[in-house]
């Protein structure tokens, strides 16, 4: 098994998709991939996760192992899949800035670690909130890049609290990284400074909003 890992971490530090393939292909055989997947891949990518964050690894070298780890799981796991992991009903959206750099990196993340989500892109409060309550979502994803944006997320949560609405609320971006008080100032649940971290807190809240 620590071969197989290994070696499908060299296939995507070296952004080979094909050799990444292969590996899975040979590890799945003819059955479901959700082994390869929660054995292999989850961890792969979060160990580069926490590379990245200790400085091993560049940005685009983490975004790239995201980008084809979800395009292998689109093409053996698509959406329509009922291995597809629903739980929580989870979103994610860009709020109000227009770098989607970080965003893109957890949204395939994500998904390539077999979870189905909704990807709003980029939105204002007012967007954000609707959407949120038309898809009955349990956890939303709200990343941000400037400060005045991270101060609208208190907006989402007061808005989703005069509808009623109990939804889970995680934040990311440079100003939480910033000031690591601010995530509970804003009135969101959790904060995520990696994409590793974001995988474990859809882990923590796949319960959904009981």
């Amino acid at each position: 098994m620590a071969d197989i890992i290994k070696t499908f971490r060299e296939a995507l530090m070296a952004s080979n998709a094909e050799s990444a393939e292969k590996i899975m292909l040979e590890y799945k055989k003819q059955g479901s991939p959700l082994p390869f997947v929660e054995e292999v891949l989850v961890k792969v990518l979060d160990s580069i996760g926490s590379g990245w964050e200790k400085g091993d690894y560049a940005l685009s070298q983490v975004y790239m192992s995201g980008r084809i780890c979800e395009d292998l799981l689109d093409k053996y796991l698509p959406d329509e899949s009922e291995q597809r992991k629903n739980k929580p009903k989870m979103s994610i959206a860009l709020l109000n800035d227009y770098h989607s750099l970080g965003k893109k990196i957890v949204y395939s993340t994500l998904r390539a670690s077999g979870y189905h989500l909704h990807d709003y892109g980029r939105v204002e409060v007012e967007d954000l909130v609707e959407n949120i309550m038309e898809d009955q979502v349990e956890l939303v994803l709200i990343s941000v890049l400037m400060f005045p944006s991270a101060l609208q997320v208190k907006n989402v949560v007061n808005k989703l609290a005069d509808y009623g609405c109990n939804v889970k609320i995680a934040v990311g971006g440079a100003p939480f990284r910033l000031d690591h008080r601010l995530w509970r100032e804003v009135g969101a649940d959790a904060v995520g400074y990696t994409a590793a971290d974001a995988l474990h807190i859809a882990k923590s809240f796949a319960g959904g909003t009981e």
